[in-house]
């Protein structure tokens, strides 16, 4: 049998091991000169002016939340999404609103955010799926109509580009994950994105427990003052050096992932009973000219074939399949919203099909090779029972 190849890997080279042994046997473990070098370089690289490094993807997800200071009110989201992208909305004592996703990328759809709209809403949350940076333009027209906040889940976009531009610095507030299977890992870790200094102020406290070490209201070097409720959300120094050296390959590792979706696509393409999404087609090319995919992961869309099936077959043939994303209305604690889910078509009908295939930047060609001939030699498995 072929050996195990995973939907995703992280990857540590020696060079960044070493880097994170000399910080551990460095003064600092947290709280130092990484961390501040950590996000002088990512807000650099994606160019926004102030990033902000957090304990997690989702921590940056409620921070960003946190800092605009809502009391109550809705946030329009995807369904279709990790539950953090919601569960953020629900950390602030707010409530989810999910809006539709459109077929041709899965991302939030503009016109279904324009329906969710009332006097409620307060910002809206767009999460560029797969790594396709969702119609930021539109979306930022809609909020700006309608003078709300706009958060870009960017947990798999990190290195993508819109019109030019690196996903970063789009909108009110980005954030960012580093868990181990996304674009660059420091084990966890997150990272929000911002280009309001009074945001970002704000945010430097709360991921300290709201503490505010300017204010020496109490005297001497030592005081310091309480602003806001905030968290324990730091990110350590061996954590940030490992970041800073996988962003510094990051370029590169995102061109072999798109040489490796380019394969996919061109396999693929062809076949009736596969879609694959329209964002990343040759024959669309034209139309997404405007987008640089971060393709954090590979998605395909089943016709005709039983998905639960295929996807119990690809994993006897040894291949690490999985399916990204089960709707956030789905489960169980989201209950208590009663929401329908008829009233989200495209987002039930992608659920019912979706496989996500391996793809990560070490997978060599003969691995790629074998992805793809388990696809096709499993289709024509399930040809023949017809």
């Amino acid at each position: 049998m072929n050996k195990f190849i995973p939907y995703g890997k992280p990857f540590v080279s020696e060079s960044e091991i070493e880097e994170v042994s000399a910080v551990l046997r460095s003064n600092w473990l947290t709280t130092g000169p990484k961390v501040q070098q950590f996000e002088t370089e990512f807000s650099r690289f994606v160019d926004s002016r102030y990033a902000i490094a957090v304990s997690s993807g989702t921590a940056a997800l409620e921070l960003a939340l946190a800092c605009l200071n809502f009391k109550e009110g809705e946030v329009i989201t995807t369904p279709f999404s990790f539950a953090a992208t919601a569960n953020c909305i629900l950390y602030n004592d707010l409530t989810p609103i999910f809006a539709d996703i459109e077929p041709e990328t899965l991302n939030i759809s503009p016109k279904e955010i324009r329906k969710k709209i009332s006097d409620k809403t307060k910002a809206i949350i767009c999460m560029d799926y797969a790594g396709y940076p969702c119609k930021i333009d539109e979306i930022k027209k809609i909020a700006d109509e309608h003078d709300l906040v706009l958060i870009q889940d960017a947990a798999h976009s990190l290195g993508a580009e819109y019109n030019g531009n690196k996903v970063g610095g789009l909108a009110d507030l980005t954030t960012f994950s580093f868990h181990p299977v996304k674009n660059m890992t420091t084990g966890e870790g997150g990272m929000i994105t911002t280009n309001n200094p009074k945001l970002y102020q704000k945010l430097l406290m709360l991921r300290n427990h709201g503490l505010d070490k300017d204010d020496k209201r109490f005297g001497g070097d030592w005081s310091y003052n309480l602003k806001y409720l905030g968290r324990n959300y730091r990110l350590t120094d061996f954590q940030s050096v490992l970041g800073i050296e996988q962003l510094r390959k990051l370029d590169l590792r995102n061109i072999r992932r798109r040489k490796i979706a380019t394969r996919y696509y061109s396999a693929f393409d062809n076949i009736a009973e596969i879609d694959t999404l329209n964002a990343g087609t040759a024959k669309y090319a034209q139309e997404y000219q405007h987008i640089k995919h971060a393709q954090h992961i590979f998605p395909i869309l089943l016709r005709k074939v039983e998905r639960n099936q295929f996807f119990n077959e690809l994993k006897a043939r040894n291949l690490g399949v999985n399916v990204h994303y089960i709707p956030i209305y789905r489960f169980d604690y989201y209950d208590q919203f009663n929401i329908n889910p008829e009233n989200f078509p495209v987002t039930e009908n992608t659920f019912k099909r979706i496989i996500t295939l391996p793809l990560y930047p070490e997978m060599t060609d003969e691995d790629v090779d074998y992805v793809i001939s388990s696809v096709q030699n499993t289709l024509n498995l399930f040809r023949n029972k017809q």
